[in-house]
């Protein structure tokens, strides 16, 4: 991950003066250890005329995942390894910015105060910034900051055209700004664009946000000498996108949400009851029914009663919530669990233990290679696998299940799941839900063609999940029934599609 900053000279200021801001020294290298990498702070060039900061964030992959606690990771093993974590300014990148640039960003220069108040001519320069919500959402976001923004898609390879663009963008921001304002802007932006923070979003993330915003007098714990600051709007309190930026830099905590745009509205002396997306869709949530995923998990119990099946394989079953209810199915006499993540098969195995005679400790999952055994009275049955590998343990079940699980494996490998289901496996019953991909453009926030997950690779509209369907039941000797999950809507369909193969 890299950030430059650059300055050039004015009539009262040297370009080298950014080295004052910045309590860092141009003639020196510095090293900064973090949790997960090591941050380093340097100087591409440094003259009177011309300034170039430099900060370089290096990740320890390996120290990153030993030191992740969040039970939000997503269901798939390789995604704990294979991501942009390493290399795109994301929320670990603000946190070393915070901590490497504490003094700046509050604007503290004790030999040269005037200078920490002087807008300086900038130019900040990142090669790779998470942004689903396109360049378009970029400039909204800067742009009213007073930065002309230059925002451009970064292929995902650039010896390969044809691929398109990642959802990565190469942004420069260029103007005239305080560099403390400057930087606050990435602190708050950043994250906000990513919207996937790699710690767990407390209320005290409401703080960290309303200071970096210039509001951090509406609150109680703001910062020392911030409350004559705090009694002017600042930046955050008057942009246009004020509720977007803090839904997404607040994980849509919407409790959260609601405490720091009612904050926001005291420091413009609004009563906070104006027509606010953010706010509504919170309300909504109190009072809306159940949930798409509990939706989901009953569309599948529903299907499974009324072809009365035996036994049920869950393939990708993740952290065990169908697990769990299959498990308490009183007309199933056996139930399997199957996951390529071990660490989800910890959780699915907590989770449909919970109630277990003799606690959780009862019944451990089975390791990939393992004889079998067949659940029922003494609990699922847990195996590592994969979906996408021939496998003799995923037969003898009167039902599959593959719950939100086809959308998480490249294309190139569907024919090796099929193949592996419904040629070797094959279950009189084959259940299949994946999202529709029509139905996005309901997401507030969503882009156009943008996917709902980051481990997405792909979202089929119901003509496409339709085709694929029909030829993998004609091929295996199914036949197939499609059935809408979710509210449906004229024009998109449900959030959800689901395919009832039956044999």
């Amino acid at each position: 991950m890299l950030l430059t900053i650059t300055a050039t000279a004015t009539p009262e200021a040297s370009a080298t003066d950014l080295g004052f801001l910045l309590h860092k020294h141009p003639d020196k290298v510095q090293e900064f250890e973090q949790s997960f990498g090591t941050a380093h702070v340097f100087y591409p060039e440094a003259t009177r005329d011309r300034c170039t900061a430099a900060l370089l964030l290096e990740v320890d992959t390996q120290a990153l995942l030993r030191a992740r606690t969040s039970v939000s990771t997503p269901d798939f093993a390789l995604a704990r390894y294979v991501n942009d974590r390493p290399f795109a300014s994301s929320s670990l990148f603000t946190v070393a910015l915070g901590k490497v640039f504490r003094s700046a960003m509050r604007g503290s220069c004790p030999s040269r105060p005037e200078l920490a108040r002087t807008p300086l001519p900038l130019e900040l320069h990142l090669p790779a910034v998470p942004c689903r919500a396109g360049a378009e959402k970029a400039r909204a976001l800067f742009e009213p900051l007073g930065w002309r923004v230059t925002a451009e898609p970064v292929p995902l390879d650039p010896g390969l055209p044809g691929w398109g663009d990642s959802h990565h963008l190469s942004l420069t921001l260029t103007g005239e700004q305080v560099l403390s304002e400057a930087l606050s802007h990435l602190y708050v932006l950043l994250p906000a664009m990513d919207a996937g923070k790699h710690y767990w979003t407390d209320r005290s993330e409401i703080d960290k946000l309303l200071r970096a915003g210039g509001a951090a007098g509406t609150g109680e714990e703001g910062a020392e000498g911030d409350a004559e600051e705090g009694a002017r709007p600042g930046w955050l309190a008057r942009h246009p996108e004020r509720a977007w930026i803090t839904r997404r830099y607040l994980d849509r905590r919407d409790g959260h949400v609601r405490t720091a745009l009612a904050r926001l509205s005291e420091v413009l002396g609004e009563d906070g009851t104006g027509d606010d997306p953010a706010a509504e869709e919170a309300e909504e949530a109190e009072e809306r029914g159940p949930s798409l995923a509990e939706q989901r998990a009953g569309a599948v119990l529903a299907v499974l009663r009324a072809e009365r099946v035996s036994s049920v394989i869950d393939l990708g079953c993740g952290s065990g919530r169908l697990l769990a209810r299959l498990a308490e199915e009183p007309g199933l006499e056996r139930v399997t669990g199957v996951d390529v993540d071990t660490v989800a098969l910890e959780r699915a195995h907590r989770r449909v233990c919970r109630g277990c005679e003799g606690g959780p400790g009862r019944h451990r999952p089975l390791l990939a290679g393992a004889s079998g055994r067949r659940g029922g009275p003494s609990g699922p049955e847990l195996l590592v696998g994969s979906v996408v590998h021939r496998d003799r343990r995923f037969e003898g079940h009167d039902a599959a299940v593959l719950m939100e699980v086809v959308e998480h494996i490249d294309p190139s490998r569907l024919p090796a799941m099929a193949e592996s289901v419904f040629g070797l496996a094959r279950p009189r019953v084959v259940v299949v839900t994946t999202p529709n991909a029509e139905y996005n453009v309901h997401y507030e926030g969503l882009a156009d063609g943008s996917l709902r997950h980051s481990d997405h690779r792909f979202e089929w509209t119901r003509p496409e999940f339709t085709l694929w369907a029909d030829s993998v039941a004609r091929r295996y000797g199914y036949g197939v029934r499609h059935l809408p999950v979710g509210d449906e809507r004229p024009g998109t369909g449900a959030p959800t599609q689901m395919g009832v193969f039956t044999r």
